[in-house]
């Protein structure tokens, strides 16, 4: 049996095709997905799951090295954004406008999770990235300044 805790097949199939760069988006229950996109429907109903407990599986198996929502959050759902700032500590963060997040982002995304969150801007972008202390490790490799950060910690 699979280590870890997401045993959702679909979901962890999912994560394991993302490539650098790659947009996946997990998002609330009210999110309009567009026809075209993949979609993994997680909701059973209000809240469940939530928004925390997806994030936080994706988390453990998803090197995001970028991580967006609305610039609204702040705001209006507080809560909410210093979850996404725990869970996603060493990733670059970014706010956009909610509006942009409907419409252009959802279209470009590789990969979008419905929750059953009733979380207002609750729509949280991750963008694939690489594990920066395992990638340059070999000898003689030299990583590119905007991972300095990433591979003083490592």
């Amino acid at each position: 049996m699979k280590r870890g805790r997401l045993l959702n097949a679909e979901l962890s199939h999912a994560i394991s095709l993302m490539g650098h760069g790659d947009l996946m988006i997990v998002c609330d229950a009210g999110f309009p997905i567009p026809r075209s996109a993949w979609r993994i429907d997680l909701a059973l109903m209000p809240d469940l799951p939530d928004l925390k407990t997806v994030l936080s599986l994706i988390a453990d198996e998803f090197v995001a090295e970028k991580v967006a929502y609305a610039d609204a959050l702040p705001d209006h759902n507080p809560l909410l954004l210093q979850t996404v700032r725990a869970l996603f500590s060493d990733s670059d963060h970014a706010m956009i406008p909610h509006a942009t997040i409907l419409g252009e982002m959802a279209e470009r995304a590789k990969l979008i999770v419905r929750t059953g969150a009733f979380d207002p801007w609750g729509n949280i972008l991750l963008y694939s990235g690489v594990d920066a202390p395992l990638w340059f490790s070999k000898p003689g490799t030299v990583a590119p300044p905007e991972y300095a950060r990433k591979l003083a910690k490592g």
